[in-house]
């Protein structure tokens, strides 16, 4: 069964059934000791992109913003059996030409990596992807708020949804639980979860 480790604020590790390791959008908390074999970053403001903070394995696999959206297309990626996906992300804080998020496979296993972004266009086609797990980013300031945040949860359709990335100092208990979307699911910065 995969594993998530919420980090804190938009950073987060999950790792596969036979133990490969993904981080996405290192920044924030403990946890980057045990060696990537894959590193995405949704976009390269500096609470996103911090590749340095994780240790490596030889052949990790980075993938930024710039090769997920090369050419202006969002492109997907297949790595020993995890397909990654790469989808819009944008709002007046986050320029669509520099910003994405992913959907990740892995052991039979979606996820949805937002990235920070507002509702965009493209979310309307998820729920035929059946994504079992969304992240949302719910700051209200460089990102949408949570009632935008559970309005795309609503869209989206995922099995469970979380929210992270708050403005800093807010309590992700506190403030998750105001959180209207369906099928919430509530992560701690520092827990880690079964997928």
């Amino acid at each position: 069964m995969p594993k998530l480790l919420f980090q804190g604020h938009g950073s987060y590790r999950l790792i596969s059934d036979d133990g490969r390791v993904i981080y996405i959008d290192p920044y924030k908390g403990k946890g980057y000791d045990m060696p990537a074999d894959i590193i995405l970053v949704t976009h390269q403001h500096s609470d996103h992109n911090k590749i340095k903070r994780c240790v490596q394995k030889p052949d990790c696999r980075i993938i930024t913003n710039k090769e997920a959206l090369e050419n202006g297309r969002h492109n997907n990626f297949e790595i020993d059996g995890i397909l990654v996906q790469a989808v819009e992300a944008a709002n007046k804080n986050h320029d669509p030409k520099q910003c994405v998020g992913y959907i990740i496979t892995l052991d039979g296993v979606k996820i949805y990596a937002s990235g920070d972004t507002s509702k965009t266009k493209q979310m309307e086609s998820f729920a035929a992807l059946e994504i079992d797990y969304a992240l949302f980013p719910g700051d209200g300031f460089f990102n949408m708020g949570l009632e935008e945040a559970a309005e795309c949860a609503q869209i989206i359709g995922a099995k469970h949804n979380i929210i992270i990335h708050l403005k800093p100092g807010e309590s992700i208990r506190k403030k998750a639980e105001k959180w209207t979307a369906p099928n919430k699911l509530i992560i701690e910065p520092g827990q880690e979860i079964d997928l």
